[in-house]
């Protein structure tokens, strides 16, 4: 959590209740809001016009979400979705980044977050130029995952459609390399759930 929702509070957040399914925002929307999720999950993605969806990120409780146009103006660049029923934080631009002004600990945390993200967008990146789709989802299952462990490995929290729509794969091309993968001992399945 970058800013404690007391703090956030504070400041005159207030909070969303956001059922799942439903848009807090639309790709190319301009941004005029700081979001940060209480409880839930929302996942950001892209839209093709053949309706295919390509997740740019997945963010849960205590994360914020689409806070680049804050700081460049502009549009956000996806849209963002609930995931599941979630209640999100939202804090006006321009008093979140008057809230970062007067903290600079927390303004230092939001330059090492974005500097972080940046950094696993560029790696993704070259990861997407390979066309080998174990190298893409080894990419991708390393981000996510909770510290549930089996055998000294830790749970991924993506589903298989989920790790498609991040890779740009079919979902079966992704079942398909999981198992290969697991095979091979690259990973462990255990009663539907994915280990690395």
């Amino acid at each position: 959590m970058i800013i404690h929702t007391d703090l956030l509070r504070e400041w005159g957040a207030i909070c969303l209740t956001a059922e799942k399914g439903r848009v807090i925002f639309t790709e190319g929307e301009e941004a005029h809001f700081y979001y940060q999720i209480e409880s839930g999950e929302v996942r950001m993605v892209n839209t093709g016009a053949n309706g295919k969806e390509f997740i740019q990120g997945i963010f849960g409780s205590g994360e914020s979400f689409g806070e680049p146009p804050l700081f460049t103006g502009g549009e956000y660049p996806a849209a963002a979705v609930a995931d599941s029923d979630s209640k999100i934080l939202r804090l006006p631009k321009p008093t979140f980044i008057r809230l970062l002004k007067e903290n600079p600990d927390i303004h230092f945390a939001f330059t090492s977050l974005l500097a972080k993200r940046l950094r696993q967008k560029s790696i993704l990146s070259r990861e997407m130029t390979c066309s080998e789709p174990a190298v893409l989802i080894r990419g991708v299952l390393k981000r996510y995952t909770v510290p549930e462990q089996l055998h000294g490995r830790l749970r991924v929290t993506l589903t298989r459609q989920q790790i498609a729509d991040m890779t740009g794969l079919r979902v079966e091309t992704v079942i398909r390399t999981i198992r290969t993968m697991y095979k091979k001992g690259d990973l462990l399945v255990n009663k539907g759930k994915v280990y690395v």
